[in-house]
C-alpha cells in the first residue's frame, strides 16, 4: 500500500486515469484516494475520476464514489456530470451496485443533485431486493436533512410508512430509524411518525429477526408509544421481555426503557411484581461487562432505583465495590448502595462502608465516609451505629477522613437535633486535622457534594452548640486569625457562628463580634459577605431580641435524600434511558441543539390487586386473566411449533453495513417466523401458557431454573455432571479462519457452554459476541461472551459461557437443537449444535414415592417407551450414584426375582418431568429401561442421556 502514498505529479495521475488499461486505471484511482486520505488536494482530477465511473468493476466503482462524496461539495457543477451514471447504476441488475448508487447520491450534499435523486430513490424504495430497500430507507433521512420540503412533496414519508409492513425485518428497522430521525429533526414533526396499535404490532413482529442495532431503533420507537389499554401494555411487555437476555447491553437497556414505561400503564400489582423480578437479574448482569459499559449501566440503574427502588432492593450485594473497579464505577456503586439501603440490610452496608474508609484511594474514602452519614440520615434505626462508626474513623487521625466525618456529622445534627451532641468534644479535639495542607482541595470537594466544607461545617457546629462548648470563643477566635485567607463560604459561616455565640453569651464575646463585623464591612470586597455583616450589625444595634429570633430560629429537619432528582426531571430522564441524557442526568435540551421536545412518562393508572374488580371491557384485562402472585404448582413448559419451517436467526451485523453482500435467501433468512394467531410471543409474565402445547409457570422457571443453587449450595458444592469431550462446532473453513470447538457441562447446577476459540487466520480477531435463536428449552446466555481480544493468529482462547433457561421458547426439530450466531471482527457465523439432554436436568427433580406412583398412573400407557442400555459394567449402587450426579434421582428401589428395580425421576429446566423404571440383572451388562412422560417427545432424548451417562 505504500506505493499509493508516494508523491506523484497531477499530470501523471491524469494520464493514468485516462489509460485504456483497466488495471492501470484502477491503480490510478487508488493513488488518488490515497492522496486524498493524507490531505492532498486532488480536486483538479475531478473530471478524470468521474470518467472512470463507466465500469463494471465493483471495486473501482466504490473508489470513484468515495472520491465523489468527498469533492462533490467543492465541485457542484462538475458533480452533475455523474448524475447520469448514478441513474443508470440504480437500474443495474446487481443489487450491490443499485444500493451503492442510491447510497452515494444520498451522501452527496449538493442541492443541484437532490432533484435528480428523487426518481431513482423512489424505485429503490420498491426494489425487489431487501438490501436495496433498506439502503434506500436510510437515504430518505439523508435527503430530508438536505431538503426537508422536497421529501414531503415527493411523498417519501408515505413510502417509508408503507415499508414498515415490509416482509424483511432489516428493511423495517431502517425505515423506523429514518422516520425516527426525521421526526426529531423536522420543523413540523406532527404526523411524521404517528404510532398506533397496528404499527406497533408490525414492529414487534420484526423485532426478533433484526440485528442488534435494528432492535434498538425499534425498541426506542416503541418506547415513544403510549398503549391505549392495560391489555395492550401487557402484550407489549410479553413480546419485549425476551430482549432482556440479549448479549448487547444497548438492546437490554432499550428493552428496560420500554418495560419501565409500560409499568406506568399496567394496573395489576401482580404483573408489576413479576416484571420487577425479571428486571432485577437483567440489570445485575450488566455489571459483569467492561467498566465503561458498567458505568453507563450504573447511571441508568441510578435513575431506575430512584423511580422504582423495589426492583433491586434484594440485589444490594451486586453493588458492593470490587477491588479492581475503576474509581468512576466505585463511586456510582456507592451511590446506588445508599439508595438501596434499608433497615434490613443496613448492617451489611455499614460493614462494607467501614472497610471502604480504610482504602488508599482518597476520593473513594471521602465518598465512603460521606455515605456513612447518608445512611444515618436515611435509616434512623442505624443512626447510632453510624455515628459510632464515624467516631471510630475520626480517632484514626487521618486528616481527610476527619474532614469528611465533620461534614456528615453536621448533617446528622441537623437531622437528629439534641441527640448526638455528646460527640462534640471528640470533634473539638480533632480540629487540627482541618488545618492540614491539603484541606483546601477537600473543602472544594465537600462543597460540591454537601453544601458546606469541612471547616465551615465545624464552625457551624461550634456556633450552633456554643452554649455547650466552654471554649467556643477561643475556637472561633482561632478560625478568625486567618479570616482573609479563607474561602467565602468559611467567612460567611464564621460570621454567623460568632453572631450566634454573641447572642448566647453576650457578656464575654462583645469584642469578638465587633472584630468580625469590622472585618466583613470595612475590609472585605465580597458584596455578599459585606451585606450580611451590615444586616447583622443593624439587627444587633437596633433590636437584639429580633436578632435572636432571626439568627437562632429553629431550623427545619433536613430531608432523608437530598440528592434525588426532581420528579418531573426524573420522569423525563426515564424516557431517555440508554441515551446520553441518562448518563449526564440532564435533559437532552441542555446539551443538544435543535428540536428536543420534552418527553414524560405516561400518567400512572390506578393500581388493582387480585381482590379488586376489573371491568371486562374490550380494552381491559378480564379478571380471570389477571395473573396472581400466589405460586401455582409448576407446569411443563410450552414448546410452540412454528407454522413455517424457516426459523429466522437474529443477525449481529451492522444495521447499515454496506459492504455485506445481499442475501440470496431473502424469504427464508429475513422473513419473520409466523407465530400462532393471538400469541405472537411467549408469555413471560403470566403464570400459565394456555395457548401452547405443553404449559408452564415462568415464575417457577426463574426460581427453580438452571443456574439457581439450592439452599444447601450455600454451604456445600454441588457435584458436577458428566461432560463430553469437546467437538468442532465451527470449522476453520466455515469460519473464515475461526474454529470453535466446545461442549456443554453442568456445574454447580448451572449449564455452561465450554468453548475453545482458535484463530487459524493470518490476522488478529476481536469483538466476539454470541447469540442463540429461540429454542425448545428457552436456553439463552446468562452473561456476555468473554474471549481474549484481540486473539492473535495461530493462538487459541478458552471461554466458559454461563447459560440459563429464561429465554423465548420455540419447538425445534430435534428438540435439543440449538442455533448459534457468533460474531467477530471478520464476519457473523451461524451453526447448529445439539445440546446433551442431561445438562437440562435440574436439581429438584426428585419426587416423593407417592407423587411418583400417582404420576406414573396418570400418564397414559401410550406414552411409555422401552429401551435396552447395553454394555453397562457397573454395580447397582454405582449406577444410582452416577445418575444422581447428573440429576436423575432414585425415588425407590426393590428386588424382584433377582433383579434390582430402580424407580427414578428427573425434571427438565422447563418443568417437564420424566419417570423411569430401570431393571438391573446382576451379572448382565444389558439394562432394561422404561420411560414415561406427559410430553412423549422428550423420551428418546432422556434415553440417550441415560446411555451417555452410563457409558461415560
Amino acid at each position: 500500500m505504500l506505493i499509493y502514498f508516494l508523491t506523484g505529479e497531477i499530470f501523471e495521475l491524469k494520464a493514468e486515469l485516462n489509460s485504456d488499461k483497466k488495471d492501470k486505471k484502477k491503480e490510478a484511482v487508488k493513488k488518488v484516494i490515497a492522496s486524498m486520505t493524507v490531505g492532498k488536494d486532488v480536486s483538479s482530477l475531478f473530471p478524470d475520476v468521474v470518467n472512470c465511473m463507466q465500469t463494471e468493476n465493483l471495486e473501482l466503482k466504490k473508489l470513484v464514489y468515495l472520491y465523489l462524496m468527498n469533492y462533490a461539495k467543492t465541485q457542484p457543477d462538475m458533480a452533475i456530470l455523474a448524475v447520469n451514471t448514478f441513474v443508470k447504476d440504480c437500474e443495474d441488475p446487481n443489487p450491490l451496485i443499485r444500493a451503492l448508487a442510491v447510497r452515494t447520491m444520498g451522501c452527496i450534499r449538493v442541492d443541484k443533485i437532490t432533484e435528480y435523486l428523487c426518481e431513482p430513490l423512489r424505485k429503490c424504495l420498491k426494489d425487489e431486493d431487501p438490501y436495496v430497500r433498506k439502503t434506500a430507507a436510510v437515504c430518505v433521512a439523508k435527503l430530508h436533512d438536505i431538503n426537508s420540503q422536497l421529501v414531503e412533496d415527493q411523498g417519501f414519508l408515505e413510502n417509508l410508512r408503507e415499508i414498515l409492513s415490509d416482509s424483511n425485518p432489516m428493511v423495517v428497522a431502517n425505515a423506523v430509524a429514518s422516520l425516527s430521525e426525521i421526526h426529531k429533526t423536522s420543523p413540523n414533526p406532527s404526523g411524521v411518525f404517528d404510532m398506533n396499535s397496528g404499527t406497533v404490532n408490525k414492529l414487534l413482529t420484526a423485532l426478533n429477526e433484526c440485528t442488534e442495532w435494528g432492535q434498538i431503533f425499534i425498541l426506542d420507537a416503541i418506547a415513544e408509544y403510549q398503549p391505549v389499554s392495560d391489555r395492550e401494555a401487557q402484550s407489549i411487555v410479553e413480546r419485549v421481555t425476551p430482549r432482556l437476555s440479549h448479549a448487547n447491553a444497548a438492546v437490554v437497556l432499550s428493552a428496560v426503557k420500554v418495560l419501565m414505561q409500560m409499568m406506568e400503564i399496567i394496573k395489576t400489582d401482580q404483573i408489576i411484581e413479576q416484571l420487577s423480578r425479571k428486571l432485577a437479574p437483567t440489570l445485575v448482569t450488566l455489571l459483569s461487562s467492561e467498566p465503561e459499559i458498567q458505568y453507563v449501566a450504573l447511571r441508568n440503574i441510578n435513575l431506575i432505583v430512584q423511580k422504582r427502588p423495589e426492583i433491586l432492593r434484594n440485589e444490594i450485594k451486586a453493588f458492593f465495590v470490587k477491588y479492581n473497579d475503576p474509581i468512576y464505577v466505585k463511586l456510582e456503586k456507592l451511590d446506588i448502595m445508599i439508595r438501596l439501603s434499608t433497615s434490613s440490610n443496613i448492617a451489611q452496608v455499614l460493614a462494607e462502608l467501614k472497610e471502604y474508609a480504610t482504602e488508599v484511594d482518597v476520593d473513594f474514602v471521602r465518598k465512603a465516609v460521606r455515605a456513612i452519614g447518608r445512611c444515618a440520615i436515611k435509616v434512623e434505626q442505624a443512626a447510632e451505629k453510624c455515628v459510632s462508626t464515624l467516631i471510630d474513623l475520626i480517632q484514626t487521625k487521618v486528616n481527610y477522613v476527619v474532614q469528611e466525618a465533620v461534614v456528615v456529622i453536621r448533617d446528622i445534627f441537623r437531622k437528629y437535633p439534641n441527640k448526638y451532641e455528646s460527640i462534640i468534644s471528640t470533634l473539638c479535639e480533632n480540629l487540627d486535622s482541618l488545618d492540614e495542607p491539603d484541606a483546601n482541595s477537600v473543602l472544594m470537594s465537600s462543597k460540591r457534594d454537601n453544601g458546606l466544607s469541612d471547616k465551615a461545617s465545624m464552625i457551624w457546629i461550634v456556633g450552633e452548640y456554643a452554649e455547650r462548648i466552654d471554649n467556643a470563643d477561643e475556637l472561633l477566635q482561632s478560625f478568625l486569625e486567618g479570616f482573609h485567607d479563607e474561602t467565602t463560604q468559611v467567612q460567611l459561616q464564621l460570621l454567623t457562628a460568632i453572631v450566634k455565640l454573641f447572642l448566647k453569651r453576650p457578656a464575654d464575646t462583645q469584642d469578638l463580634v465587633q472584630s468580625v463585623l469590622s472585618l466583613v464591612t470595612q475590609e472585605s470586597d465580597n458584596p455578599d459577605l459585606r451585606d450580611r455583616g451590615y444586616i447583622y450589625w443593624r439587627l444587633l444595634s437596633t433590636d437584639p431580641a429580633a436578632a435572636k429570633e432571626v439568627v437562632l430560629a429553629e431550623k427545619p429537619l433536613i430531608a432523608e435524600e437530598t440528592d434525588l432528582l426532581e420528579p418531573t426531571l426524573l420522569d423525563e430522564l426515564m424516557c431517555h434511558i440508554s441515551t446520553l441524557a441518562s448518563v449526564y442526568h440532564k435533559p437532552p435540551s441542555s446539551f443538544v441543539e435543535g428540536n428536543s421536545p420534552i418527553r414524560k412518562l405516561p400518567a400512572p393508572r390506578e393500581r388493582i390487586t387480585s381482590s379488586d374488580n376489573v371491568d371486562t371491557t374490550e380494552n381491559q384485562v378480564p379478571a380471570q386473566q389477571a395473573p396472581t402472585a400466589v405460586a401455582a404448582p409448576a407446569q411443563p413448559t410450552v414448546i410452540s411449533t412454528p407454522q413455517e419451517s424457516g426459523v429466522a436467526m437474529d443477525l449481529l451485523g451492522d444495521l447499515v453495513s454496506f459492504d455485506a453482500a445481499p442475501s440470496t435467501t431473502t424469504n427464508d433468512m429475513y422473513a419473520p417466523s409466523v407465530q400462532p394467531a393471538g400469541n405472537s410471543a411467549v408469555d413471560l409474565l403470566s403464570g400459565t401458557f394456555d395457548s401452547l402445547q405443553m404449559g408452564s409457570n415462568t415464575a417457577a422457571n426463574q426460581s427453580q431454573g438452571v443456574g439457581l443453587s439450592s439452599l444447601t449450595d450455600m454451604f456445600a458444592s454441588a457435584p458436577s455432571g458428566f461432560s463430553e469431550p469437546k467437538a468442532v462446532w465451527l470449522s476453520a473453513a466455515q469460519g473464515k479462519g475461526l474454529e470453535i470447538s466446545g461442549t456443554f457441562s453442568l456445574r454447580q447446577n448451572a449449564i455452561y457452554m465450554d468453548m475453545t476459540f482458535t484463530n487459524n487466520a493470518m490476522q488478529a480477531m476481536g469483538g466476539f459476541a454470541i447469540q442463540f435463536n429461540k429454542n425448545s428449552f428457552g436456553v439463552v446466555p446468562a452473561s456476555q461472551l468473554e474471549v481474549r481480544s484481540p486473539l492473535p493468529p495461530r493462538q487459541s482462547a478458552d471461554s466458559s459461557l454461563k447459560l440459563n433457561t429464561m429465554g423465548a421458547v420455540l419447538k425445534m426439530e430435534p428438540l435439543n437443537k440449538l442455533q448459534v450466531a457468533v460474531k467477530n471482527s471478520i464476519d457473523v457465523f451461524y451453526f447448529d449444535i445439539l445440546m446433551p439432554y442431561h445438562v437440562l436436568f435440574i436439581e429438584d427433580g426428585k419426587l416423593e414415592s407417592r407423587q411418583f406412583l400417582t404420576q406414573w398412573k396418570e400418564i397414559p400407557n401410550s406414552n411409555e417407551r422401552s429401551f435396552d442400555v447395553n454394555n453397562v459394567a457397573l454395580s447397582s449402587d454405582a449406577i444410582e450414584n452416577k445418575l444422581k450426579t447428573n440429576n436423575i434421582f432414585t425415588v425407590a428401589k426393590r428386588s424382584v426375582d433377582g433383579q434390582d428395580m430402580h424407580y427414578m425421576s428427573l425434571k427438565f429446566a422447563n418443568n417437564i418431568f420424566a419417570l423411569a423404571e430401570l431393571k438391573i440383572q446382576p451379572g448382565n451388562p444389558t439394562l432394561k429401561l422404561a420411560l414415561k412422560s406427559t410430553v412423549v417427545d422428550v423420551v428418546p432424548g432422556v434415553y440417550r442421556a441415560f446411555d451417555l451417562i452410563l457409558h461415560s
